[in-house]
């Protein structure tokens, strides 16, 4: 036979169990081997990187070493890669894909060697069809020249494991990934199973929009009850003994006091009356409360409010509930109030009877400009409908009491009007040619203070009739319980930029992140809020941040004042880079959440969040996605702790464009909130709050 035929098959015998078969790595050219056997002296060809495809056996790739078949001979046995090759980090599922969290991809799959000694693996990794399928080879290694990533050697059993270098694998693209082990001579002749991964981020956005029509800082106003109305109104259920509301039990961190239901009353009629005159008549005043069911007060018949209104926007609620902002309060569920004319005889029928619906307002004004005074303001009114008098009262007049604990005001007298604001008193008779015409009684409370102080208020009517009788006092009661102090108004003369100004601090006021102009921020933001064990500032989880005010006296370990700033460097110290991104972010920055300026940041010193260092935090960035999309995403930056967030730190580190960083709170904190130390807020974030967890991947949604 000849030579050139026998050869071919010659040379498949010695691939297969010669000692002397040179490893793909080094492998020679065809031409040159064979004139090699034939005892012909050529020099060897420069070599050259196999190509590897599907077919390609892990001794044909070689990347891990030369092979040595006399291994065999020896009675050596092959390694083998595990069955189930994993990627991660978290090393988690969802269905047959392993999600990971960070383009420095960690692959990692079992070796077992029979004969007890030390093993490594290398890894092959495949973009994919649209089935998950294998389509073609990424190139691993760079400059090197197999295209593969080879592990250290591991004992046997033991897990092989490289990380992929950052900007190879791309985010939002799924890959296939195989392993091949190698015990320093001998390949195992197949591949481990192929497993799937894709990169896939905690959140996705898109570039800020070029619009917005989001205001950071305005404000819905909200329902509340109040805890101390007087005696014939409900009052607020979900106060505990202890004064702890919902949030401030959370926020502390201990358990809360169920609520005392000796301040949970049930609404009901109250009755007072005044002493009997000298004809055995007497004057009883009788409280009732709304009907819950009535949608607009009994005596609205314009479409927009009269110019007499205190609260605009208080004119047309429904009847029955109260409402509040950080400036108005709109109280309507006083009810009605109803005056008895009678006889002492308990068995005569009442004299006459007349019928009022009551309401009542106050307006605080932040800076002392929006009063149009040179003081600290506040204004009050009650609002008077008749919805009956008798005529054989012959006139009723009723007088409102309002009182305040202030040393350093002045509070004007009562000024009565009618609906269209011109002057006009609180007495009311059927023979009057407009009998039933509302009535608002108006105050105003200046304050001359230093510093900041927080006013109680109480109130009460007090009602006369022209047929007889003592005057007779119904109690309205107070602006709330010691503990609550829901309508009590605090003036301040401590922040430079709205100095002197009153504002009402039971309302906790929600600064909104505009996630159309800000993406990035937004995401990292709403993301920290679902990771954090206590949650802060998030609405969903009723979880105050708390305002680190210039009137704050927290010192830091030195006895010195603390300031955001020595907060802010803390978590993101001069040391600190950001993690590698596309570079179609631009600069990015160190962002903090919580943010330093609060009571929850982690470089609060004895705050609920504290933390040694930023590298305790929450490491992440945000970058490009690689799946076609013009979207980016937030992901792990491992390079501090290599598994990613676990979910239980208590603050988060992040690189987000530094426009962004700066834009998101460039309208905080908003002046006509006078925050203080201590004063609660939430923050919303409302192109992600759709999402109902951060187990998932939250898509940004315009708003």
């Amino acid at each position: 036979m000849a030579i050139g035929a026998y050869m071919p098959n010659r040379s498949k015998e010695i691939d297969e169990v010669s000692p002397l078969r040179l490893p793909a790595w080094r492998s020679i050219a065809a031409g040159a081997a064979f004139a090699l056997l034939a005892g012909v002296g050529t020099a060897a060809a420069a070599p050259t990187p196999p190509s590897s495809d599907l077919g390609t056996s892990p001794a044909a790739v070689a990347a891990a070493g030369p092979e040595d078949l006399a291994a065999i001979a020896a009675g050596g046995a092959r390694p083998v890669s595990g069955k189930t090759p994993s990627a991660g980090p978290k090393f988690a599922k969802s269905g047959t894909v392993w999600q990971v969290i960070t383009p420095e991809v960690v692959l990692r799959n079992t070796v077992t060697d029979a004969d007890g000694e030390t093993a490594n693996l290398t890894f092959q990794v495949y973009t994919t069809n649209a089935d998950g399928t294998p389509k073609a080879e990424v190139d691993l290694d760079g400059t090197g020249p197999n295209g593969v990533l080879v592990s250290p050697y591991v004992a046997s059993g033991g897990t092989a494991k490289v990380t992929v270098a950052y900007g190879i694998l791309k985010p939002g693209v799924l890959y296939a990934f195989r392993t091949s082990a190698y015990d320093g001579s001998l390949y195992e002749t197949t591949w481990s199973p192929w497993a799937n991964f894709k990169i896939t981020p905690y959140v996705t956005f898109p570039a800020p929009q070029t619009s917005s029509t989001i205001d950071p800082v305005a404000q819905t106003e909200v329902e509340f009850t109040r805890s101390d109305p007087g005696p014939a109104l409900p009052t607020t259920a979900g106060i505990g003994r202890d004064g702890d509301s919902r949030e401030t039990a959370k926020k502390n961190k201990r358990p809360r006091v169920s609520p005392d239901t000796t301040s949970d009353a049930k609404p009901g009629t109250k009755r007072t009356c005044s002493t009997v005159d000298a004809k055995g008549h007497k004057l009883c005043i009788e409280l009732n409360p709304p009907d819950k069911n009535e949608k607009k007060s009994p005596y609205l018949a314009a479409a927009a409010a009269p110019n007499s209104e205190l609260v605009g926007w208080c004119y047309d609620k429904p009847s029955g509930l109260d409402y509040m902002n950080r400036t108005d309060a709109c109280m309507k569920s006083i009810g009605s109030a109803t005056l008895i004319f009678t006889d002492t005889d308990p068995d005569s029928p009442a004299l006459g009877t007349a019928s009022f619906n009551v309401e009542q307002r106050i307006k605080t004004y932040p800076t002392k400009g929006d009063s149009g005074s040179n003081f600290a303001e506040f204004d009050q009114q009650i609002v008077v409908t008749p919805s009956y008098i008798d005529p054989v009262l012959r006139g009723v007049t009723l007088r409102w009491n309002v009182g305040n604990s202030c040393l350093a005001c002045v509070t004007s007298n009562v000024r009565w009007t009618d609906d269209q604001n011109s002057p006009a008193d609180a007495y009311w008779s059927i023979s009057d040619l407009n009998p039933y015409e509302v009535r608002r009684g108006n105050v105003t409370t200046q304050w001359n203070g230093t510093g900041k102080e927080t006013i109680d208020l109480g109130w009460s009517i007090t009602a006369t009739v022209n047929a007889g009788g003592n005057p007779a006092t119904a109690d309205y009661g107070t602006s709330g319980l010691a503990f609550v102090r829901e309508l009590a108004p605090r003036c301040d003369d401590i922040l430079g930029s709205a100095a002197p100004g009153c504002v009402l601090p039971y309302f906790k006021p929600t600064y909104t992140v505009d996630t159309n102009l800000n993406p990035a921020a937004g995401a990292y933001y709403w993301l920290m809020q679902e990771k954090m064990p206590d949650h802060s500032g998030s609405l969903k989880w009723d979880s105050l941040l708390q305002y680190l005010g210039p009137d704050s006296t927290a010192t830091g370990p030195d006895g010195s004042a603390w300031t955001s700033k020595k907060s802010r460097d803390k978590i993101c110290p001069t040391s600190w880079t950001a993690h590698p991104s596309d570079s179609s972010l631009g600069t990015r920055t160190c962002d903090e959440y919580a943010m330093p300026s609060t009571h929850e940041s982690g470089g609060f010193p004895g705050g609920v969040n504290e933390v040694t260092g930023g590298d305790k935090c929450a490491q992440l960035y945000a970058d490009k996605m690689g799946d076609g999309s013009a979207n980016f995403g937030l992901l792990a930056d491992t390079r501090v702790a290599v598994n990613g967030p676990t979910g239980t730190e208590e603050c988060g580190r992040a690189a987000i464009p530094a426009t962004q960083n700066s834009g998101a709170f460039n309208k905080y904190p908003a002046p006509s909130w006078c925050l203080l130390d201590k004063d609660g807020f939430f923050l919303s974030n409302p192109g992600f709050e759709h999402c109902t967890s951060a187990a998932t991947t939250c898509a940004w949604r315009k708003v």
